[in-house]
């Protein structure tokens, strides 16, 4: 986990080799294709890029002498050296690169960095030369090219890329590179994604028959199958259980509502860009829900409310439906139709720090039982450049709650960073990232204040003084969505999910058709104690039905031939390939309801 002490990236000396390496690798670029329009190179997570208008497309093949001049640009030496010009000059230096010149010109306005982000207060321009390459750039570079290991640096892909990523705009190439302090880190680094491509959820979803995409259905909109909806029920009997030992209420509201619901929470002029269109019928305008926070404020406000009655947990597993650009749409991480493991708690401001850390402790709870070993709790903030816009105006609740939150975080001893500009329009946030079993990163959970929309909604309860009072209210999703959760147990696990989570959680295989009753008398016995059981009754051998039975990463297999018949008993074959031989089918039964009842991550 992470404190308030940690480095930032931004400030690292690993950001600064990959920068470095961004600008090397476009000179390259240039030196190859000269007439080669070049627009922004960031360093990223684990790496760089660099986006270029080519006259010509690229190949992987491409890659390898870029790379190869890359590594001889860096021997050279090169120093780094930083320049300030005025915005004239600039535009003298970069005269027939156009995306540069636009880059220039929101500079000059001040509403924009070099990569196009916007500002709060106008920059100074500058450059940064090294060897013969110049690029408009503010840096942080390394001191010299030396200074980056020639052996820790390799160019991993091509991509597609909208200029400022904006689909009306042209299609750029995207090069993608990586850059570390030494060669054992990239090599560690590599083995990482070699092993996240095994487990890429998309690819185990699909051969594990867990959910599919169709495209008559349309992108972004998953199609649970069998085993995906076995999954969902599971986590969602899991929530239920968690939720109603810590008072929660179960509500369910439609999929669609009118217009004027979403322009009173504020959703409308904030989010609109995020929502479907609206449809209209009988002269009223109605649009699927993005949330399902208004409902339930509509929920709370059904009937007079006291300060007896507080804290009101409303928690429901709703769907949801977002327009996500079809550029950002991912597997199941980012889709348009979401099933939300949702939840409102309206409490008076004395209840708000328990109720909060009441939200941070199920998510430690549920991350000790997926066995999450890494997190960090981010405190996303507002900006205040954004009240107005992209906040509600209201910067002396913005600052109350902010300080509410970070206190109670605090006092809880839980640690925690903070991030700017990154809040809910109506409050701040704990968003939470979290890292699997193999290191990727994920962002999966919120816990969020909502100041505002109460308000908006005239949501009110009587004090102990007898006077209307508005609740706080806590947004929070401790399970994410199903699409995004599952998504990262399947990475997390490889799709070798613990037994209670399995959608099948044990295979009877027959060795000959001569046992294939005795099989099917097993399988009834433990289906008939709520066991999820399948008999393979195939023509094939039995060393190819247990094959195909771990390829569907199936926990238990039963294997059973004319000895175990005779003798009422079964070879059990594991996951891992450990087995037990003619072992009481009831111990068996003893052990798997055990596994089950306790949640185990043990075969």
């Amino acid at each position: 986990m992470s404190n308030h002490s940690e480095e930032r990236y931004e400030d690292s000396q690993l950001y600064r080799i990959r920068h470095s390496a961004a600008h090397i690798m476009a000179q390259a670029v240039l030196e190859y294709y000269p007439e080669a329009k070049y627009t922004i190179g960031p360093p990223i997570e684990n790496g760089f890029y660099y986006d270029f208008d080519l006259p010509q497309p690229i190949t992987n093949e491409d890659l390898e002498k870029i790379e190869k001049r890359m590594r001889q640009i860096i021997a050279g030496g090169h120093p780094f050296v930083k320049e300030v010009v005025s915005a004239e000059e600039a535009r003298q230096i970069f005269k027939d690169q156009p995306y540069k010149l636009e880059l220039i010109q929101g500079l000059e306005q001040g509403g924009f960095d070099e990569y196009g982000n916007p500002l709060d207060t106008k920059p100074e321009i500058s450059i940064y030369k090294h060897d013969t390459f110049v690029d408009l750039c503010r840096g942080p570079h390394v001191e010299n090219t030396r200074q980056i290991n020639p052996s820790a640096i390799k160019l991993m892909s091509i991509a597609g890329a909208y200029w400022r990523g904006d689909e009306k705009n042209k299609m750029l190439t995207r090069i993608y590179g990586t850059a570390w302090r030494t060669a054992q880190e990239l090599e560690e680094y590599l083995a990482m994604l070699e092993e996240a491509r095994k487990r890429d959820h998309r690819k185990l979803g699909k051969e594990l028959e867990i959910f599919i995409y169709d495209d008559e259905v349309g992108p972004g909109l998953p199609l649970w199958l069998p085993n995906g909806g076995i999954m969902i029920e599971e986590l969602e009997r899991l929530a239920k259980e968690m939720e109603e030992k810590a008072g929660y209420l179960r509500v369910r509201t439609p999929h669609v509502t009118k217009e004027d619901l979403f322009i009173r929470s504020g959703h409308l002029p904030y989010y609109a860009e995020s929502m479907y269109p609206p449809m209209e019928l009988e002269g009223v305008r109605y649009y699927v829900k993005p949330m399902n926070c208004p409902m339930h404020h509509k929920i709370f406000a059904s009937k007079p409310r006291s300060y007896r009655d507080l804290p009101i947990r409303l928690a429901e597993y709703g769907t949801c439906y977002r327009y996500e650009k079809s550029g950002e749409l991912f597997g199941l991480m980012r889709v348009r139709s979401m099933q939300m493991n949702d939840a409102h708690i309206y409490c008076a401001e004395e209840q708000f720090e328990q109720e909060f850390m009441g939200v941070i402790d199920l998510y430690k709870k549920y991350f000790e039982l997926f066995g999450i070993q890494k997190y960090v709790m981010r405190l996303s903030l507002h900006a205040k450049a954004g009240l107005g816009k992209k906040y509600v105006d209201n910067e002396r609740l913005w600052l109350k709650t902010e300080d509410m939150v970070r206190r109670a975080m605090t006092n809880g001893g839980v640690p925690f960073v903070e991030a700017q500009d990154e809040a809910a329009f109506y409050g701040p946030k704990i968003d939470v990232q979290i890292w699997s079993a193999i290191g990727r990163e994920f962002t999966l959970a919120t816990n969020q204040v909502d100041f505002a929309v109460p308000e908006r909604f005239d949501l009110k309860f009587v004090n102990k003084d007898g006077v209307e009072e508005t609740p706080l209210c806590i947004h929070r999703a401790p399970l994410s969505t199903h699409e995004r959760m599952i998504g990262f147990l399947i990475e997390h696990y490889a799709g070798a999910f613990p037994v209670w989570l399995c959608p099948e959680q044990v295979r009877v295989i027959p060795i000959t058709d001569a046992q294939n009753e005795y099989a099917s008398q097993i399988a009834a016995q433990l289906r008939a104690e709520g066991i999820r059981v399948n008999v393979d009754t195939g023509a094939e051998r039995m060393n190819a039905k247990i094959r195909q039975a771990q390829l569907m990463k199936v926990p238990y297999m039963l294997v059973v031939g004319n000895n175990e018949m005779a003798s009422g008993t079964v070879s059990l074959r594991m996951r891992d390939g450990s087995q037990q031989n003619s072992i009481p089918l009831g111990e068996f039964l003893a052990r798997i309801k055990e596994r089950i009842a306790k949640r185990s991550s043990e075969l």
